[in-house]
């Protein structure tokens, strides 16, 4: 008998198509319209948790395409309009509940390495960081690519930094591993609708 090795990041970067959906069982959790956990959920913050979710628990609609970030599982979910592509990746989420914003919003800008500058009280609370670092630079804490969301300073957007993924780690975006983020970039337009639950 032969061991067959499967690559992780092949799998949670969306190796599954509509028609792997279709064959497999349903495995989303029950949702409400607050997008919140029953209290009698299991929260599980690792690879492990993540688990294929249906869009109709959570849109109307798949018009303009579909992003759902689960803060708790620190994945984020993509449907095209269509419905012929969805992808799940795992992300960074905020460091702590009060940079955490929840909630619906959509994709309003895209940008190509995009320049970063932090907040005022990101400077606050870090004044040894820079003033700016512009775009395309290695130690971007954008990464190659962002997708800007109606609320202000809230963006998805790649990472240099791969050890945030998975982890607690941002000031309030999503982030990707940096191919992830290309590929979302790729699919998403403006108008994508985005939830965070």
């Amino acid at each position: 008998m032969t061991k067959e090795t499967i690559n992780r990041r092949a799998v949670l970067g969306g190796a599954v198509g509509m028609a792997g959906l279709a064959a497999m069982p349903a495995l989303a959790q029950d949702a409400t319209t607050e997008f919140t956990a029953p209290a009698s959920a299991t929260v599980r913050n690792n690879v492990s948790s993540f688990r294929m979710l249906q869009w109709q628990d959570y849109f109307d609609n798949t018009r303009g395409g579909a992003i759902l970030v689960d803060i708790t599982s620190r994945a984020l979910h993509y449907w095209s309009e269509d419905q012929s592509i969805y992808r799940l990746y795992p992300t960074s989420v905020p460091l702590s509940e009060d940079l955490t914003r929840r909630g619906r919003t959509e994709v309003v800008q895209k940008v190509v390495n995009p320049s970063w500058r932090p907040t005022a009280s990101m400077k606050e609370r870090h004044p040894e960081w820079p003033d700016v670092v512009e775009g395309g630079a290695k130690d971007n804490p954008l990464g190659t690519r962002a997708l800007y969301l109606s609320w202000t300073y809230y963006r998805i957007h790649g990472t240099h930094d791969t050890r945030k993924i998975g982890r607690k780690s941002s000031n309030g975006c999503v982030g990707l591993y940096n191919e992830h983020i290309e590929e979302l970039y790729e699919m998403a337009k403006v108008g994508t609708q985005v939830i965070l639950i």
